[in-house]
């Protein structure tokens, strides 16, 4: 993406980052406590991670990445522990549009008459005044994400009409439209052939380049090497932090899903 086209797209978050903020980690968590009733989510989740990385989160089901994430975003009341985003609470981050988030299941009903343009245009939404009337930087933004998932040609597409793949870059590209600095991914490769995957992959490497942190959490342990610049191995708390290979060692990854990646072929 062009420094022009970058220029199209208002940071969400940015404008209410002090230069003093911008040297801080984008994203700390530390000793975080999450239950559902008797049901341990987390319990002790500490982690740092830097400003324009991509960092991976990876662990079984109910290892707690989606509530990880649920409470990052406010979604999700934890009983201990501090989250920040850019050096604030992440609940006032949250307010000043620094945390875009695209889920791993989008609520929305497919057959409803909304368009690909309509839907990157709701990450625009905190910019508008109540009549949602979309202004000049409002239609840039869009359209730079657009070009950005290259589906400027597919804009005025019913959503429901597009393929899986399709449709997780047009959620991307609702979140890149918001302009906040740190983007999290919830299982964005689910329900993707191969060859979506590779184009998400680049996707989210070039959204990197340009700066954005971006966290994603995935099954995938054979893609970890070609996206993350780092590894978070996730059981209930943090086992593993640091770079991709010692994150595929078989002892850090048996902490995480007792198995050897050898024998599961390295797979999900």
């Amino acid at each position: 993406m062009s420094d022009a086209l970058d220029n199209r797209i208002e940071p969400g978050g940015a404008e209410a980052e002090s230069s003093s903020n911008s040297a801080l980690p984008i994203l700390e968590v530390s000793d975080l406590h999450v239950r559902y009733g008797a049901n341990v989510a987390l319990e002790g989740a500490s982690l740092t991670v830097s400003r324009g990385q991509i960092c991976g989160l990876v662990g079984m089901n109910g290892s707690g990445k989606s509530t990880l994430f649920k409470s990052i975003t406010n979604s999700v009341s934890y009983q201990k522990g501090s989250i920040k985003v850019a050096g604030i609470d992440a609940n006032q981050a949250r307010k000043q549009r620094l945390i875009g988030y695209v889920a791993q299941n989008e609520e929305i009903d497919w057959d409803f008459p909304v368009n690909v343009n309509q839907v990157v245009m709701m990450g625009r939404y905190g910019f508008m005044g109540p009549t949602r009337r979309p202004k000049s930087a409002d239609v840039s933004a869009v359209q730079a994400a657009l070009e950005m998932v290259e589906l400027q040609d597919l804009q005025q597409r019913q959503i429901g009409a597009l393929s899986g793949g399709q449709k997780k870059r047009v959620f991307i590209a609702r979140a890149i439209a918001q302009g906040a600095p740190l983007l999290l991914l919830d299982e964005p490769f689910a329900g993707v052939d191969k060859y979506s995957e590779t184009n998400i992959v680049d996707l989210l490497r070039k959204i990197s380049a340009k700066g954005t942190t971006v966290v994603v959490s995935t099954h995938d342990l054979a893609s970890l090497e070609k996206l993350c610049d780092e590894v978070v191995l996730l059981y209930r708390r943090v086992v593993y932090q640091g770079d991709p290979a010692g994150a595929l060692d078989p002892q850090n990854l048996a902490k995480a899903f007792g198995l050897n990646p050898a024998a599961s072929g390295g797979g999900q």
